[in-house]
């Protein structure tokens, strides 16, 4: 491992400026930075070190939204109360993430801005096109979990629980920078990486992601979140589904479908969601939008089983939340 400076910031925009140094990288949790530092996927000269900025820890209520530091544990997330009541299907996003150990060490913003999980790219002797290559070899070589979604010259999947569960949710992100803090929806907070932005997020190497805002759902709104892995649990997605549903009596007034673990970024089923619009949730309209979702996957050969996995973890979702509604 490369010497580096470990610094502390005290305050948000004491890191701003720290992180604007060549070769700076932020750290909290450090569940997945600290694993590209020993197999020196990364080697930043400099660790600004997050833990000690604060005020970046909370969940609290304002102004009709709920607010999540950027620096709460995953494991406060899944157990906050208010999380369980008004947004399950964050709380069950939450509980799906690794092992409680690193639920307890990994954040709200780590888990969203972390690295994806391909085995090229984490491996130390291989130049990857995500690593400044020329080369995606998982299109040449093991693809088995990597992307059905999106055209992209690097087909890693984003790897994040939390996103596709935010992002059903309409949730933000209040981003601090030089100049001030923005507020970013998370839809639009990731992008497939291009080859003149070789990058999974929008943030500059000098912001920081500062608080989620979720804004709080109307009384007859239903969301759940499912997750298919490889082992019953600590394993990452192989396809992972948030769906979020507003209600008008027995018919969908407005829904959000976000698929994880299918694309280098999270993926939304627009199609899908106009298909079920003003509809009951009868077996024929799950049926028509589960196919619609994955009409265009574009697999490859050792990844084709993730086209009728992710329809029909869209058909178990849907029928979950027609069931619960139709007991009401």
């Amino acid at each position: 491992m490369r010497p580096f400076q470990h610094v502390h910031a005290p305050n948000l925009e004491a890191a701003v400026v720290l992180l604007s140094a060549p070769e700076a990288l932020p750290i909290a949790g450090g569940t997945d930075l600290l694993t590209e530092l020993k197999a020196r996927i990364r080697t930043p000269g400099k660790l600004v070190n997050l833990k000690t900025i604060p005020d970046l820890r909370q969940i609290r209520e304002e102004n009709g939204s709920l607010i999540i530091g950027s620096l709460t544990s995953v494991s406060e997330i899944g157990a906050s109360d208010i999380v369980r009541k008004r947004f399950p299907i964050l709380s069950q996003a939450a509980a799906t993430v690794g092992t409680r150990q690193i639920r307890n060490a990994g954040t709200s913003a780590g888990n969203l801005c972390q690295s994806v999980r391909c085995w090229y790219y984490r491996h130390p002797e291989v130049k990857c096109w995500l690593k400044g290559g020329d080369t995606c070899y998982a299109r040449l070589g093991n693809s088995r979990l990597h992307a059905i979604f999106g055209k992209c010259p690097c087909i890693a999947v984003n790897p994040s629980d939390l996103a596709p569960a935010l992002a059903a949710l309409d949730a933000a992100v209040r981003i601090a920078a030089k100049d001030g803090v923005r507020e970013q929806p998370v839809e639009s907070l990731y992008r497939l990486p291009q080859p003149s932005h070789r990058k999974q997020t929008v943030l500059k190497p000098d912001e920081l992601i500062k608080e989620i805002v979720i804004p709080i759902r109307q009384e007859f709104s239903a969301g759940i979140y499912l997750k298919v892995m490889e082992r019953a649990a600590w394993s990452f997605a192989l396809v992972s589904i948030a769906i979020q549903i507003d209600w008008n009596g027995d018919r969908v007034e407005r829904s959000r479908f976000v698929f994880g673990g299918v694309a280098g970024a999270p993926w939304r089923a627009l199609e899908a969601e106009k298909i079920i619009a003003g509809q009951k949730l009868d077996e024929g309209v799950i049926d028509a939008a589960a196919r619609e979702a994955v009409r265009k996957a574009a697999p490859l050969e050792s990844n084709r089983y993730k086209v009728p996995m992710a329809g029909n973890l869209l058909r178990k979702g849907l029928r979950q939340l027609a069931g619960a509604q139709r007991l009401l």
